[in-house]
């Protein structure tokens, strides 16, 4: 097999292997899909500030996140229907980050549940929470990762509603599924996927968990669909932080204004996100606003990014503009649909490199001393 250099590499890998709808699901945006290429292209507008002649070979990739110790700045971010893409996939995920030194976090909406992909590891996980309308779903995930020893709770605030996305209806990607010939024929002839498919379970583990075990997928995707709540607001953290105890980070602020009244709710951090362009279309990328907010509330809580990350020279331009570490979404299900736990390995591993990379060429020994002066002030023109 031709070797793994980039994420691209796995992406074309992942696009052979899985079927369509799957991989559509994983790498698409919403509607017009502006804000997925806004991130991209925010984080190629900023150009390395390169140095010379120094002595970079006592260099340290290790920091902190969330106070827990972490060999490089990146954890994998919370993703939906990880396990389809492949067999027990949140498990071998989480098994992979925990080989690297790197955190995992778990979504709401896993295949694998929470106390497998916690007994698959020996380190605490961080657990992303949906709050639904039926408050005692939530009132049970949160028992439920306090008995898994979970360290960190992530609360998703930017989907109070789905944003659509045009590839799953026109993939019968929806809520009940829609079956057609073509993707009939696509799954059957994805031999690798269904080889590696054979998992614990193929419906949402927590979800199962909390309705019962006789409610397949379809039934629980419905449910989670009927319980959107759009009435969620900052007065439920008190209730949140009450059933937690522990600490808690906001996923999904995009603006100063937010990122402010998530320091005053005291909060331990924030992620800048916007969903990887999958639920406002039209947004800012992530990393136009990210030193904005860093400069707001980066004295006072913990600012992380995810969105469009694809190299390690991306990690380095995100720490440069203030983000303490990077989340990573499709950069590791496009290794876990390629390869399972060591296309996710790769994905860690094409990340190193890179990051590495960046910090020798900019004469950089200490993540902590990554910053601003590192980034040129406009991009060079020839």
């Amino acid at each position: 097999m031709t070797p793994i250099t980039t994420i691209e590499d796995l992406r074309v890998l992942a696009r052979k292997r899985i079927p369509k709808a799957l991989f559509d699901y994983v790498d698409g945006g919403s509607y017009d899909e502006n804000t997925l290429r806004a991130n991209r292209a925010e984080f190629n507008n900023l150009t390395l500030r390169q140095r010379v002649l120094v002595d970079t070979s006592t260099r340290d990739l290790s920091t902190t996140l969330l106070g827990e110790k972490v060999a490089m700045p990146i954890a994998l971010a919370p993703t939906g229907m990880t396990g389809l893409m492949h067999g027990n996939g949140e498990m071998l995920a989480a098994r992979a980050a925990e080989k690297r030194g790197l955190k995992f976090c778990l979504s709401t909406l896993s295949i694998n549940t929470i106390e497998e992909v916690a007994g698959a590891c020996e380190k605490p996980i961080w657990y992303q929470l949906y709050v639904f309308k039926d408050r005692a779903f939530a009132r049970q995930m949160i028992e439920r990762a306090k008995a898994t020893g979970v360290s960190c709770l992530f609360l998703t605030v930017d989907l109070p509603y789905r944003g659509q996305r045009h590839a799953d209806i026109k993939n019968g990607l929806t809520v009940p599924p829609r079956m057609t010939m073509r993707n009939a024929w696509d799954m059957t002839t994805k031999v690798f996927w269904w080889k590696s498919l054979i998992g614990k379970r193929h419906s949402f583990g927590n979800l199962e968990t909390y309705l019962g075990g006789s409610t397949g997928p379809v039934k629980q995707g419905s449910w989670a669909s009927r319980n959107s709540d759009q009435s969620l607001t900052w007065r439920d953290l008190d209730w949140i932080r009450a059933q937690w105890g522990g600490k808690i980070v906001l996923k999904g602020i995009m603006d100063v204004e937010d990122a402010k009244r998530a320091a005053s709710e005291g909060v331990d951090g924030i992620v800048v996100s916007n969903h990887g362009g999958r639920q406002l279309d039209c947004a800012s990328g992530t990393m136009a606003v990210l030193p904005h907010i860093v400069d707001a509330v980066g004295d006072r809580l913990e600012v992380l990014l995810d969105s469009g990350v694809r190299s390690g020279h991306d990690i380095y331009k995100a720490l440069a503009l203030g983000a303490k570490g990077v989340l990573i979404g499709r950069a590791f299900l496009y290794g876990l649909a390629a390869m399972g736990e060591k296309g996710v390995d790769s994905a860690i591993e094409v990340l190193r490199e890179s990051f590495d990379n960046a910090m020798i060429l900019t004469g950089v020994t200490k993540v902590s001393d990554i910053s601003r002066d590192n980034l040129y002030k406009a991009p060079l023109k020839n």
